[in-house]
C-alpha cells in the first residue's frame, strides 16, 4: 500500500502505517509541502534502514564463509594430528585421551 492516497475530493494524502501495541494504526498527514516534506523525511528513513539491514547481511555472510572455513581448518588439524599419533604408535582410549600402545619396543635403535 501506498502512503500517498488518492480520495475523490481532494486529490492526493499522505499517511503513515505504524504499529502501536500490536495494531495497525494510520496518521494522515494531509497534502501540500508539508506533506511532501515529511514524504521526503520517510523515505529518507527508509533507505538508511534498508541499507543497514544490507549491511548487517553482507556482514553475517561474510562471517559464515569465516566459520566455515575454521571448520575446515579445524577438521584437518584434527586429521593431520590423529595421523601423527597413529603413525608413532599412540591408540585412542575410549575415543577421549591418547596413550602409547603397550607391548611394543618404544626405543628405536
Amino acid at each position: 500500500m501506498s502512503p500517498w492516497e488518492r480520495r475523490e475530493r481532494g486529490g492526493r494524502y499522505y499517511t503513515r502505517s505504524r504499529r502501536v501495541n500490536g495494531r495497525i494504526e494510520r496518521q494522515y498527514l494531509g497534502r501540500g509541502p508539508f506533506a511532501e516534506f515529511i514524504a521526503h523525511i520517510d523515505a529518507l528513513v527508509r533507505q538508511r534502514r534498508e541499507e543497514q539491514a544490507r549491511a548487517w547481511r553482507n556482514e553475517r555472510e561474510s562471517l559464515e564463509a569465516l566459520d566455515h572455513s575454521l571448520e575446515v581448518l579445524h577438521e584437518a588439524a584434527r586429521v593431520l594430528t590423529q595421523a601423527t599419533l597413529l603413525g608413532e604408535g599412540y591408540r585412542q582410549h575410549n575415543r577421549e585421551e591418547w596413550r602409547k600402545k603397550r607391548g611394543r619396543n618404544n626405543c628405536e635403535s
